[in-house]
């Protein structure tokens, strides 16, 4: 299985300025692939990747807009066109239905404020002691946190909003099976408990972005009354930056540890597929955006792959809040403020939350055990001779 191992990098002032150039370069030319593309696809022109490449690379090399090209890794550059290969073919399989799931917009330019990074591929960096070197770089100081596993196939470089570095390596690791266990578990999401599960545990949510708004406020705030281009405005704007990120950086730490807390005590985790954009998209955006659903789930299925785990989804369209777990009657619907409600069949005292998550664990089992994905087809006999047969005429 492919993981990522990230660690810090503390480039000096003259590397800082080499990666700058790398990343506006390598910003440029997944922009001209962009255009290119659109032109021949305006055009009704059938235009191969090689010649892509060969127009905003090889061919822009000679031009004097774009001359800075030559003085960044090559490698680099024709990343940057595999990504935009990428991202265009995923928006034209989207619109033909050759990919599925949800429809992708056309590829947005890549902007020059924000997140940046390259990626190299082997060719393109070395791991030199406790350095990284980056091809037309130099040698980066690297803070190791942790030993890497295996030789890295690929590493982006990426200089967040609030000027640090980092280098993400991508290695090919063996999973590792952690011992089985008797418990499965159904998990319910929500705003009030981020986490519900079938034993009727509890997991608090902590909103992150909440509890920070009111620095996020006066930082904005203080940031929109300075000057631009002025030296106060870069500051305020890198704190500003430093806020945004402790947030981020906070809510991924709970996610992994919640995920493998659930992962290390459970065999199987069963969650329900919420449809968090469309749930963005109402008067809860915030709080939805705040609790960080998706990243929870991602972080959950990543751990159960890597150690033996089962992870499955239950359909969305499920009424796992209007169904009885204890007897299986369907109550109806029910408003968010009914927290608690009493089944009219068998008389049971459901917690709206608690219940849900006994239905999800009960729809998880019900799919996994359906011939635990083995086929059920009876395998072929011979017949017997007294079976009837063809009617044949006399000779």
């Amino acid at each position: 299985m492919q993981v990522r191992y990230r660690y810090r990098l503390y480039p000096s002032a003259g590397q800082q300025q080499a990666l700058a150039r790398a990343f506006g370069c390598a910003r440029v030319v997944y922009n001209d692939c962009l255009r290119v593309r659109d032109e021949a696809y305006a055009a009704g022109e059938k235009i191969s990747d090689a010649e892509v490449q060969r127009r905003v690379i090889t061919l822009a090399k000679a031009t004097p807009e774009r001359a800075k090209l030559a003085e960044v890794a090559s490698v680099a550059l024709v990343q940057a066109c595999q990504d935009a290969r990428r991202a265009y073919k995923n928006w034209f399989d989207s619109l033909t239905g050759r990919r599925k799931g949800p429809k992708i917009r056309h590829p947005k330019p890549r902007r020059k404020h924000g997140r940046q990074s390259i990626r190299l591929t082997r060719n393109g960096f070395a791991l030199h002691r406790e350095r990284l070197y980056v091809a037309k770089v130099g040698d980066i100081t690297v803070g190791w946190s942790r030993d890497l596993p295996f030789v890295p196939s690929s590493v982006t470089v990426i200089r967040d909003p609030d000027g640090r570095y980092y280098a993400s390596f991508v290695v090919q690791r063996e999973a590792t099976p952690l011992p089985d266990c008797d418990r499965e578990v159904g998990i319910d999401l929500g705003l009030t408990s981020l986490v519900v599960t079938s034993d009727g545990e509890t997991v608090a949510n902590p909103r992150f972005y909440r509890a920070a708004q009111r620095r996020l406020r006066r930082a904005q705030r203080v940031l929109s009354r300075r000057l631009e281009g002025s030296a106060n405005r870069a500051r305020a704007r890198h704190r500003v930056a430093v806020l945004h990120r402790q947030v981020r950086d906070a809510r991924l730490d709970h996610a992994h540890k919640t995920a493998l807390r659930l992962v290390r005590d459970n065999q199987a985790v069963y969650a329900e597929d919420l449809c968090v954009s469309g749930l963005a998209r109402t008067r809860l955006a915030k709080s939805v955006a705040d609790a960080g659903w998706s990243q929870l789930l991602r972080c959950i299925q990543e751990k159960a792959a890597r150690y033996g785990r089962t992870f499955a989804k239950v359909g969305r369209f499920e009424p796992t809040s209007q169904v009885c777990s204890a007897c299986g009657v369907k109550d109806g619907p029910k408003p968010l403020s009914v927290r608690q409600w009493t089944c009219a069949a068998c008389g049971t005292i459901h917690d709206r939350d608690v219940n849900a998550a006994r239905n999800i664990l009960a729809l998880g089992r019900r799919e996994r055990l359906n011939a635990c994905g083995t086929g059920v087809r009876p395998s072929l006999m011979v017949a017997a001779g007294a079976e009837a047969g063809t009617r044949r005429s006399a000779a």
